[in-house]
């Protein structure tokens, strides 16, 4: 199991890192990123102390810590800029967070996830085709959510993503041990938004293949 969006007490989650990788170890994870959640004031405060956090852990873990972080109801023009900011913290992972349905992102968010390249475009709500055509094209990863709320447009998200040929992830964004995803529950997520065998797979490879380039 890897998961790539999860949360730790750096912002709105409950557990420490060491707490929150440890539990997920015990539940036989390959990999789980820490994502929390950043803008221009916390950003060059919470990934050097996760940085930190993945240095000492992954050197006794069978679980690897991947240091990342989500840019959160971030303005879209300073999506850019603090993408570049947070890789040059030594952020391995950049997760934006996305036009959600159920909270009040600034409209164009997606569109400057994807112009300036992050890793995963999480829960994108209503993302449109053309959208989603380019996150294809730009290499950008779209999210599936397991989250309640988030989850709503996974359907939608799954349509468009046959179409237009983008990549799928599926994330937990756990905020603590209630959220964290046995591989059987995140798969029933994934068909219950509408992907198949084939389509469940490619999923399964995509997380592999991100997991990857990161290392």
């Amino acid at each position: 199991m890897i998961d790539l969006h999860s949360h730790t007490f750096f912002s709105d989650g409950e557990l420490v890192p060491s707490e929150h990788l440890r539990r997920v170890e015990a539940m036989g994870y390959e990999a789980m990123a820490i994502t929390d959640h950043a803008d221009s004031s916390n950003l060059d405060f919470i990934i050097p102390r996760i940085v930190r956090a993945a240095a000492d852990w992954n050197q006794h873990s069978t679980t690897r810590m991947i240091a990342g972080i989500e840019l959160t109801h971030v303005q879209p023009p300073l999506i850019a800029r603090l993408t570049a900011q947070a890789r040059e913290l030594g952020a391995q992972l950049v997760v934006v967070h996305g036009e959600t349905i159920v909270e009040p992102v600034a409209p164009g968010t997606n569109l400057a996830a994807i112009e300036a390249q992050v890793d995963i475009l999480a829960h994108p709500g209503l993302i449109s085709a053309e959208e989603m055509e380019l996150a294809a094209a730009r290499g950008v990863f779209i999210e599936i959510s397991g989250r309640k709320g988030h989850c709503l447009t996974n359907g939608h998200i799954v349509r468009l993503a046959a179409a237009s040929g983008a990549d799928l992830v599926l994330d937990s964004d756990a905020h603590g041990p209630d959220d964290f995803m046995t591989q059987e529950r995140a798969d029933n997520i994934a068909r219950g938004a509408g992907l198949n065998s084939p389509g469940l797979e490619a999923v399964h490879q995509n997380m592999k293949r991100l997991t990857a380039r990161i290392s």
